[in-house]
């Protein structure tokens, strides 16, 4: 679970209903009813997730709503930890062939690291295992990319249709100023549209989207980490050579500590 995630976000809101129920006299949690309004709730919530649904397929609507969920799964892949398991690889392939990665790739869990140490094992030319695995990462970041877009997309839509909503709440009050009843239920409606669009755009999309953006960053580094890594093993480049050029793609102080590369240079 990470709890960075699930902190900001519950945090967030509770910050907001402590605003709401908190005033000198005390705290009153019967004011959050003055925040609940159906016609706004409708317009807001219902125009902005219709409006996204318009730019998408129904399959790729369904899977960005399910991409709020990654927020709250730590990242199960680390930086440091694969450039060590790289130099690994390289130390076996330096002292027993490229043939004997094979083995040593059951024992990896990563399905993007297996795949190029098996196209290495199988004698694939080098530029075409380059060609495989970067087009392999262009699909992956593309569909990492339709989910931000996603997400994006439907926190700009909150607070249009929140204006819509208040549009439509001062129209109606400036139609009824002769009947105070009906003045407080319009002026409602143009009020809490806007708090409703303000609220899903940067209590959720806004954060949601920024979140799978940086994870995907990350994501898109490791395995760039993974392509140079396992080529220069295809290419037999020295063990400490590897560490230092993948070790360039972090900053330092998240670099793994330098290893004695067995059968390196001294």
């Amino acid at each position: 679970m990470d709890l960075a995630s699930l902190l900001g976000l519950g945090v967030a809101i509770a910050l907001v209903v402590f605003g709401m129920v908190y005033s000198e006299t005390g705290i009153d949690f019967s004011v959050i009813a003055n925040f609940i309004d159906v016609p706004s709730i409708l317009i807001t919530f219902g125009g902005a997730f219709c409006a996204t649904l318009a730019m998408n397929s129904i399959k790729s609507y369904v899977g960005g709503l399910k991409s709020f969920t990654l927020i709250f799964k730590p990242n199960a892949i680390n930086s440091a930890e694969i450039i060590t398991k790289i130099i690994g690889l390289s130390n076996v392939a330096r002292k027993e062939g490229l043939l004997s990665l094979e083995e040593a790739a059951s024992d990896i869990n990563d399905d993007f690291l297996k795949k190029g140490i098996l196209l290495i094992v199988d004698g694939t030319d080098p530029e075409l295992v380059r060609g495989i695995m970067e087009t392999e990462l262009e699909s992956i970041e593309g569909r990492h990319k339709g989910n931000i877009k996603f997400w994006q997309d439907l926190g700009s839509m909150g607070p249009a249709w929140g204006m819509i909503g208040t549009l439509i709440g001062l129209v109606n009050m400036l139609q009824n100023l002769s009947d105070a009843s009906a003045i407080g239920p319009a002026m409602a409606v143009a009020l809490l549209t806007t708090f409703y669009g303000s609220l899903l755009s940067n209590w959720i999309c806004t954060p949601v989207g920024t979140k799978l953006a940086a994870n995907n960053d990350e994501e898109m580094i490791v395995k760039t980490i993974m392509i140079e890594g396992l080529l220069s093993i295809q290419a037999g480049e020295n063990p400490r050579v590897i560490e230092e050029k993948l070790k360039s793609f972090l900053a330092p102080k998240d670099r793994p500590a330098s290893q004695d590369a067995e059968g390196g240079e001294q």
